[in-house]
C-alpha cells in the first residue's frame, strides 16, 4: 500500500462555502480515478493552535497508482479550482504502508 497525506492552511479570504465545495469536489474523485483504494478528508478538529486546517489521506496499491491520481485531469482540475490559489500553505508526504 502507498499513502498520500496532504495538509492545507486555507488563505484568509476562504469561507465555509468554499471549503464545503472543495470537500464535495474531492468526494467525486474516487468514482473517477480507479487507482484510489481509500480516500478521506476533512477539517481539523481545532485541538491545536498550530495545526493545519484541512487534511486529505489517500491510499493506493503502489506508487504508480498514486502517480495516476496525481496526474489525472479530474484531480488536477479540483486542485486548480479549489486549492491552488486558495491555500496559504500546503505540506504533503507520501510513504509506503506495510
Amino acid at each position: 500500500m502507498f499513502r498520500h497525506v496532504v495538509m492545507f492552511i486555507w488563505a484568509d479570504d476562504v469561507d465555509d462555502d468554499h471549503i464545503a465545495a472543495a470537500g464535495h469536489a474531492l468526494d467525486t474523485l474516487p468514482a473517477k480515478i480507479d487507482t484510489i483504494r481509500s480516500y478521506v478528508h476533512g477539517r481539523d478538529a481545532g485541538l491545536g493552535p498550530t495545526n493545519a486546517n484541512y487534511v486529505l489521506v489517500a491510499d493506493f496499491d503502489d506508487v504508480d497508482g498514486f502517480a495516476t491520481y496525481r496526474d489525472h485531469p479530474d484531480h488536477v482540475a479540483v486542485v486548480r479550482q479549489y486549492f491552488a490559489k486558495h491555500t496559504a500553505q500546503r505540506m504533503a508526504v507520501q510513504h509506503h504502508v506495510d
